[in-house]
């Protein structure tokens, strides 16, 4: 089996710690096998975008948080990346995966983890945890290995490049040692005038939320969202820091801002339609759902749309990277 496009987001959070012991911390070991993982599968052609919870102060938020970005994402898969804790001891635990739906996915990654020498622990069925339940796609959960035993740590460290390119093979059907296939060429405008109402295509950057100090005033507010209601709480953090909406935008979720024709799409069509554009980045043919936010960049920046930090990231791409953008996505 292959996939072609996956999020993949790291346990916990970065003010919501996981388990620690005094050889490992599952938070910070989560965050490299992630990032590791994506750079892997990304050298072999998937389309991966990642998440790390940087703001979440409790442990509600950051389940929401981490599963709204999963479902904020186009992908076939889903991973979670965890590490698992028992108590401290030197004896081996051993790696093992949960699933809710996929028993075969499941046993494939956990044993391929295993293959470096950890104890196999199979498949294990869990409908109860949040992220498994509530993500859209097919999701697992990855337990690499028990942080508080000395042997699987000793083994996950000495291995880590073994335990990545084992889970990259799974996922993609593609060696390390293969060569990477051939970038898409850049589609041409799509023709379907009945579906797709916007399209650009140009230099892209970034705006919104409490970290944006140079690109929106303190008390800017936004082109069609005049308040954080039901319809749109979606897009925001949910402290509101006694800002304008522009800088009280959650910075993790997928938004776009463009230079929308609102006599073709009109603002109450982009504020409550639910409709997402895709945005898809012309340089690593990584492509991503996102919500409308605001209207712009001016003309004058030589930019065709502003995007969310985590978008951003998500496509791994930098200010002035080109990007397309198509709305309504409509599959």
């Amino acid at each position: 089996m292959s996939y072609g496009s996956i999020v993949i987001s790291s346990g916990h959070g970065l003010k919501v710690r996981g388990a620690s012991s005094d050889i490992c911390d599952e938070v910070d070991e989560a965050r490299k096998v992630t990032d590791a993982l994506a750079a892997a599968l990304r050298g072999r052609g998937v389309a991966v975008s990642t998440f790390h919870d940087n703001v979440s102060t409790t442990q509600d938020e950051n389940l929401r948080r981490i599963t709204d970005f999963h479902n904020s994402c186009d992908r076939e898969l889903d991973i979670s990346v965890h590490f698992n804790a028992f108590e401290r001891k030197q004896g081996p635990m051993g790696t093992e995966v949960l699933y809710y739906s996929d028993e075969g996915l499941a046993a494939e990654l956990s044993a391929a983890i295993a293959d470096v020498g950890l104890i196999d622990r199979g498949a294990k069925q869990r409908t109860d945890l949040y992220v498994l339940a509530n993500t859209e796609e097919k999701a697992v959960l990855l337990e690499i290995c028990f942080c508080d035993s000395d042997t699987d740590v000793e083994i996950y460290r000495d291995r880590f490049d073994d335990i990545i390119n084992n889970l990259a093979f799974i996922l993609s059907g593609v060696d390390g040692d293969e060569e990477r296939p051939d970038r898409p060429q850049r589609p041409e405008r799509p023709d379907q005038p009945d579906t797709v109402l916007f399209y650009v295509s140009g230099k892209c950057s970034h705006f919104g939320g409490p970290g944006d100090t140079t690109g929106v005033s303190q008390d800017e507010g936004l082109a069609f969202h005049y308040e954080v209601n039901q319809d749109n709480q979606h897009l925001f953090l949910p402290i509101n820091a006694g800002t304008g909406l522009a800088r009280q935008l959650n910075p993790y979720v997928n938004y776009v801002a463009c230079r929308w024709d609102y006599s073709v799409t009109s603002k109450d069509m982009l504020a409550t339609s639910g409709d997402r554009a895709m945005v898809r980045s012309i340089d690593t043919n990584i492509s991503l759902l996102a919500f409308p936010a605001d209207w712009g960049p001016n003309e004058n920046t030589g930019r065709v749309a502003d995007l969310s930090p985590g978008l951003m990231e998500g496509l791994g791409i930098s200010t002035d990277d080109e990007v397309e953008v198509i709305y309504p996505w409509r599959e």
